[in-house]
């Protein structure tokens, strides 16, 4: 945080009760601490509290209800050491939604809607409640604003409508997966949603490296668990170059390492290369550019990644057409690869890697 808001000029700090992941258990580090760090940091530097923007999430699902965002929201204040919260979002939906799955999930299942889970107890919490209970927070001045984040297109607009009807504050965001390999925001009605002609709300753009694929430090020996030679594996693990050479994050983050998405990342490279320049490069100039992204988030392990975003976000030439056109024309031929599997077995009954619900 030194390096990036006060030495090179960052403002934002995006962050969530649940953090760090994975959290709780007798040997991991519990939830909420990296809101405490957040906060010590702060207080700790004597930064001014109008110098940064800070998201945070409260836990979603059926954690979502106008007692909890009450609750949460304190405990996150608290945690923060400050007295308002700058954008508070839903971490994933409050209702069942197949694209707030960690996983290949893109279908929408009637069969896991009607289950006791969410139906249950009166069922989810309703837009109407949401809103109303956002409200409360924005009027008692814990937060100046609201968002969502891992939604699509049904649940923002039910949310901007549901609050404008009700004449209360609608969300300001929503935060999504985006990248080279995942573009499906720009296709699936989210940026239309979002567009300041529609609904008017600025998105949030995270794992614009893929979970570090795209930065190509995996191209030359493969992630750990995807590494037919155990021995390397052993030493990957051991020295993991990043989240997709640990067993936890390895596992959960596998739809970055499809055959078809490291097909598309071998494409993107090719063009890095050819125009001079690192796939990292690319891959975060591309997304800043793109006109549905207000925001990028970034997330690194160590300081020499965190130096080369920070170089590249302040390159203010954009990539050319023919840079642009090239990359849309990889998209073409493989447009949606982190969706993709080539490893789904006849025995798999409709269940992916992580246990979600598939296709």
């Amino acid at each position: 945080m030194d390096e990036a808001i006060l030495k090179n000029g960052v403002n934002m700090i995006d962050t969530a009760e649940q953090y760090p992941i994975p959290s709780g258990g007798p040997d991991r580090i519990p939830e909420g601490a990296t809101e405490t760090v957040i906060g010590k940091w702060i207080k700790d530097r004597g930064v001014k509290r109008e110098r940064v923007v800070i998201a945070t999430k409260i836990t979603g699902g059926r954690n979502v209800t106008p007692r909890n965002i009450k609750n949460d929201c304190e405990g996150s204040l608290k945690r923060l050491n400050t007295d308002y919260i700058d954008v508070y979002q839903l971490h994933w939906p409050a209702r069942y939604s197949p694209q707030a799955n960690w996983g290949q999930s893109l279908k929408y299942n009637l069969e896991d809607d009607s289950s006791p889970y969410w139906r249950q107890f009166g069922g989810p919490t309703s837009f109407e409640d949401l809103c109303l209970a956002m409200e409360n927070l924005i009027q008692e001045g814990k937060i100046r604003g609201w968002g969502l984040c891992n939604d699509n297109a049904y649940g923002l607009t039910a949310c901007t409508r549901t609050a404008k009807a009700l004449g209360v504050t609608p969300p300001c965001s929503i935060q999504g997966d985006f990248s080279l390999i995942d573009r499906k925001s720009e296709e699936n009605g989210v940026a239309e949603a979002a567009s300041p002609y529609n609904e008017n709300v600025g998105f949030q753009s995270y794992n614009a490296l893929a979970g570090g694929m795209l930065t190509n430090k995996y191209s030359a020996t493969p992630a750990a668990l995807d590494d037919g030679n155990r021995d390397r594996a052993r030493k990957s693990l051991e020295n993991p170059r990043g989240r997709m050479d640990t067993r936890g994050w390895g596992g959960t983050l596998y739809r970055y390492r499809t055959d078809a998405a490291q097909e598309a990342i071998r494409e993107y490279a090719k063009i890095a290369e050819r125009e001079g320049m690192s796939l990292t490069e690319l891959s975060l100039r591309w997304c800043r550019q793109r006109s549905l992204v207000t925001t990028t988030l970034v997330g690194h392990s160590n300081m020499g990644q965190l130096k080369e975003s920070l170089k590249y976000f302040k390159v203010k030439e954009p990539l050319s057409e023919k840079i642009m056109w090239d990359i849309d024309v990889v998209h073409m031929r493989n447009r949606t690869p982190i969706f993709s599997s080539n490893r789904v077995g006849r025995d798999w009954f409709g269940e992916g890697e992580i246990g979600e619900p598939i296709p």
